[in-house]
């Protein structure tokens, strides 16, 4: 039976463009990913490096000014439909789970989607779970199998009665072999709110 639910942030709640950031960032003149870049980016997603040495480090290696790159940056998220905070509002009001947001985010994102959606509508939203654990705050980042121990952990959860759910099949999958269940939501041909009829065997 399933007493606990952990939800994604990014296509499961807010819109992605996910290509949105390399196009951006081409077309400044950045048109290769390399391995040095994922690692400052793991880096700065787990809170282990800050906002300015992150600006910094485009700068320095790219000529990048700060406003191009947060602009570039922050263009992957898009908006957030209200059927979705309405229904992660009714499921908190129903009490009959305990409701966790697992996001790897970083804090340029977090500052953004706040900015963008207000103070209202993100508290709202915050407040429908019992913790909000935002990567670079936890200074873990899915799919690393220590971020989903950790939560388990930390709120005394048993694996087999928790369901997680992401739109990404590697974290997913790294979830399901600590025994969690999980859905792998596809954005653009399946909707959170679809939550009870995809997952009715477990719910």
């Amino acid at each position: 039976m399933i007493k606990n639910l952990v939800f994604d942030f990014g296509d499961i709640f807010i819109n992605l463009d996910k290509p949105a950031t390399y196009r951006e960032m081409a077309a400044l003149g950045v048109t290769k990913i390399t391995e040095e870049m994922i690692a400052v980016y793991h880096q700065y997603e787990k809170g282990l490096m800050t906002t300015d040495a992150f600006i910094n480090f485009f700068h320095d290696k790219f000529g990048l000014e700060k406003t191009d790159l947060v602009r570039s940056w922050n263009a992957v998220l898009l908006d957030f439909p209200k059927k979705r905070l309405e229904f992660v509002k009714e499921l908190a009001a129903s009490k009959k789970y305990r409701l966790f947001l697992l996001s790897n985010t970083n804090d340029l994102h977090i500052s953004w989607i706040q900015d963008s959606l207000g103070d209202e509508f993100y508290n709202e939203f915050k407040n429908c779970f019992e913790q909000f654990y935002l990567s670079h705050e936890i200074n873990f980042r899915k799919p690393d199998a220590e971020i989903y121990q950790f939560v388990l952990n930390e709120n005394e959860l048993i694996a087999e009665e928790t369901l997680f759910v992401d739109d990404l099949k590697e974290n997913t999958d790294s979830a399901n072999s600590l025994g969690i269940h999980v859905w792998n939501l596809i954005p653009g041909e399946e909707e959170i709110t679809e939550l009870f009829t995809k997952k009715k065997n477990l719910l």
